[in-house]
């Protein structure tokens, strides 16, 4: 489609993106929701690759409160992204989207194992990729998963869906005069402490220039905008 800002991204999503209304397990309306969005994206000409996180069915912080092994704690986190993965594999399909599972973590009965060139692959062939396992190493979070995905594969832009519509200077839920940033550089970002995404991730999008767009995803047209070049969200880059 003539227009485009951008040709290939990287959608991040949180766990919590399928979680049902009690905020835990695996809502199939939710994943329904999100499959439609990146329907109508793909349908523009966009290659899609996401990353999904795990926290609405295990979060490694609870299994260590509880004296859990930091590493197993990471490995079960692992293996429940790949669970929302599937989960959201099961919504694209059911709607006419192309799609394939890649993981980290060596499952082959139910996904591909993560093979760069086979992922771009199949991007240039129009379908969607979803990414599980995290990286595949305990100690790194799903946002660094998303953002070394994301450079691997060339994406042009880093999206974070969340259920705001960008970053503030202080969290809007809390405090009504919260002022939102139409855009940030990654060292203002840095000196205000805005928490973007981890420090790892958010160290790997600045050396390697690679921009992140905060959105909301449940706006029904902003993702699209955005891609569109309209100003959406908050844009977050070397300035």
């Amino acid at each position: 489609m003539e227009g485009l800002k951008y040709h290939r991204i990287l959608l991040k999503l949180s766990g919590e993106a399928l979680s049902t209304p009690q905020g835990t397990g695996i809502d199939p309306q939710a994943a329904n929701r999100i499959a439609l969005t990146v329907r109508d994206v793909r349908e523009m000409g966009v290659d899609v690759a996401i990353v999904i996180g795990a926290g609405n069915l295990w979060r490694g912080k609870v299994g260590l409160e509880l004296g859990m092994d930091r590493a197993t704690a990471d490995y079960m986190g692992m293996i429940a992204t790949v669970m929302n993965a599937l989960a959201l594999m099961d919504a694209f399909e059911s709607i006419g989207v192309v799609t394939r599972v890649q993981t980290a973590v060596e499952m082959q009965s139910v996904a591909e194992p993560y093979i760069r060139r086979r992922a771009i692959r199949h991007l240039e062939k129009g379908r969607v990729v979803i990414f599980g396992g995290g990286t595949g190493n305990p100690y790194f979070s799903t946002d660094t998963a998303a953002a070394l995905r994301a450079m691997e594969i060339g994406a042009e832009v880093l999206i974070k869906a969340t259920k705001v519509d960008g970053i503030y200077d202080c969290d809007p839920n809390r405090n009504k005069d919260a002022v939102k940033f139409d855009k940030i550089t990654y060292l203002e970002a840095l000196g205000r402490r805005l928490e973007v995404m981890d420090s790892t991730a958010f160290s790997l999008c600045m050396e390697n220039k690679l921009p992140i767009l905060v959105l909301n995803l449940w706006d029904n047209s902003g993702l699209r905008r955005a891609l569109m070049g309209e100003k959406v969200g908050t844009i977050v880059d070397s300035g």
